[in-house]
Formats: structure tokens, sequence, C-alpha cells
């Protein structure tokens, strides 16, 4: 009789090693979680006992994700369709996540919108839609789940960000300068929701992809 074939255990390896309930019931909400980066870090908390939101514009694709996450992890995923430039959807999508889990632990801004392009044929609207998600985006989300939520309870917020900014480059200027914004508003808050103690220990932080 054929022997049975082998599964292939594609986790990284700190998932293997670490707690797995390092993150036991708390809550990640988690913009742009459908795909790619967000995706992949949903998985990882989840793993780690963490229950998670995620959310963009795409439903379909969302639950597709959430099929995948809950199946592999056994964790709940809540989906919820929001787009980050608008502040009344957040609103209406914290409330859910609350309604749903009655608290949120971590907030993940990782929602984005890039492409290459050169600046001599960049239009402006172009320029402007990149601001309006990484950015204000990045803002939007902050603010409503702040006032919703880490004013009272206190929080974590990782924005994620790249290097595109620090030393220039080719086809990136849209990008580069809403992620170069999004450096600066991170420390900004920084010093007002943490180091100053004016707020109940919301803690903004920076995780960069792209690392030279």
């Amino acid at each position: 009789m054929a022997e049975k074939p082998q599964l292939v255990n594609n986790s990284p390896e700190d998932v293997e090693t670490d707690d797995p309930d390092l993150l036991i019931d708390q809550v990640a909400f988690i913009t742009g979680g459908g795909s790619g980066i967000g995706f992949r870090i949903a998985e990882v908390l989840m793993r780690h006992g963490c229950d998670t939101v995620i959310a963009s514009r795409h439903l379909e694709k969302l639950a597709e994700a959430a099929k995948k996450l809950t199946s592999t992890t056994g964790r709940r995923c809540l989906t919820i369709a929001m787009d980050v430039r608008q502040p009344e959807m957040i609103s209406a999508a914290m409330d859910e996540a609350l309604k749903t889990f009655g608290r949120v632990d971590i907030l993940i801004n990782n929602a984005a919108g890039n492409f290459l392009c050169p600046a001599t044929s960049l239009s402006f609207n172009a320029f402007k839609t990149v601001m309006e998600i990484d950015t204000m985006g990045t803002f939007n989300t902050s603010k409503v789940i702040y006032d919703k939520w880490f004013k009272d309870h206190g929080g974590s917020i990782v924005n994620i960000s790249a290097t595109l900014g620090y030393r220039g480059q080719a086809l990136q200027v849209h990008a580069g300068s809403a992620k170069a914004a999004n450096d600066a508003m991170t420390r900004h808050l920084a010093v007002v929701w943490w180091c100053e103690g004016e707020y109940s220990g919301s803690r903004p932080h920076l995780w960069h992809r792209g690392l030279p």
C-alpha cells in the first residue's frame, strides 16, 4: 500500500515555537485584511489565539479569506465591507465589531493603494487617491477606533509603512509621500496618545516592509 503523502506545514517559524495562547481572546481589527500582508498578519495573530475583524471594500474576497483563516486556526473572523476613506463606514464597522466581540485590542492599519507610475504621467487624481487611502485612511481608522474604544480601554495601533520615502525611488512618488506622512503621523500620535499620558495607553507603532 502506498504511503500517505506528508502534509507540508507552511507556518512561519515563530508560529511553531511561540505560545499559541499569547493573544488568547484578544481582538484585532485589520484593514486590507483579505489578502497580502493583511491576510498573513491575520493568520499569525489568529494562530496565537486572537480573533480578528478583517475589513476592505471587497466583501467577496474577505469572505474567502475568512473561511481559510477560521478553518486553519479555529478562531473567529468577522468580515466587514468598509472604505477607509469614509469615516462613517469605519464607525459602523467598529460598532459591528464591538457588538460581535465586545472589545478591540489591536488595530492594524494595512489598507493601501499603490501602482508604478512616473511622476510626469501621474494624474492629480491618482496622487490624491493614494494619499486618501494610505494617509487619510490610516488617520480615519485610528481616530474612529480611538474615540470608540482605545480612549477608555487602551490598545495597540500598528501602521504598515515602507521605506520608499527615506531615499527616494523612481515610479513611487505617490506611495512614498503617503508612507512618509504616515511615519510622521505615527510619531505624533505616539507622543499624544502614549508618551504624554494624555490618554489611557494607546500605543501607535510602525512596521516597515521593504527594509533595505
